[in-house]
């Protein structure tokens, strides 16, 4: 998991780095290669992350990834600051979701807590409870989409978004999983 922090960490860096040395006359093509290598990385990691299916290191990768965005976002750009401060503690509150899910017992009290209507449950009334983990997963795929939609995206970027997409989806399946089982389903 280590390395899979570490290669993200350097995505976004490279992919920083190359992005703020365009406008620079004579470095084009360096930092054209600077943003392709950081997206290289960033793929092959979150592509990397899905195969485990595990939620933690899958929400780890998007963790990190988002946290080096706000840590080179400039300080003027007020809308990406709020916008990544609130992802980041959305995804803090994943975390300690992560970590109350391992115990059944403290789950099924929990559980008790959440409405049984269906605006409240996953899959339907009867499901599991949309908790702050599936918030964080949504709010931040909305966020995601928007950023799809916008135009000019590099379309190897474009890939990119939907590999981050998909690997929320799949964190997603996956602490369904460690619902049920604390459930008792």
């Amino acid at each position: 998991m280590h390395s899979l922090v570490n290669n993200v960490y350097l995505s976004v860096f490279q992919i920083d780095a190359g992005r703020k040395a365009w406008a620079t006359k004579g470095k084009e093509a360096e930092s054209r290669v600077s943003y392709e290598e950081g997206i290289d990385l960033a793929m092959s990691s979150f592509k990397d992350a899905q195969t485990s299916a595990d939620p933690q290191t899958l929400i780890l990768a998007e963790y990190t990834f988002i946290c080096q965005e706000l840590e080179f976002c400039g300080e003027t750009d007020n809308d990406s600051l709020s916008s990544l401060t609130q992802a980041k503690e959305n995804f803090d509150d994943a975390f300690r979701a992560l970590q109350v899910v391992e115990n059944s017992v403290f789950y099924k009290e929990a559980e008790k807590t959440f409405p049984h209507h269906k605006n409240y449950r996953v899959r339907s009334a009867k499901g599991f409870p949309k908790d702050v983990f599936h918030f964080a997963c949504g709010a931040h795929k909305a966020r995601l989409k928007n950023t799809l939609r916008a135009p000019g995206i590099d379309p190897i970027e474009k890939a990119l978004l939907k590999q981050r997409f998909a690997n929320l989806a799949t964190a997603q399946s996956g602490y369904m999983e460690k619902q049920k089982k604390a459930l008792g389903i």
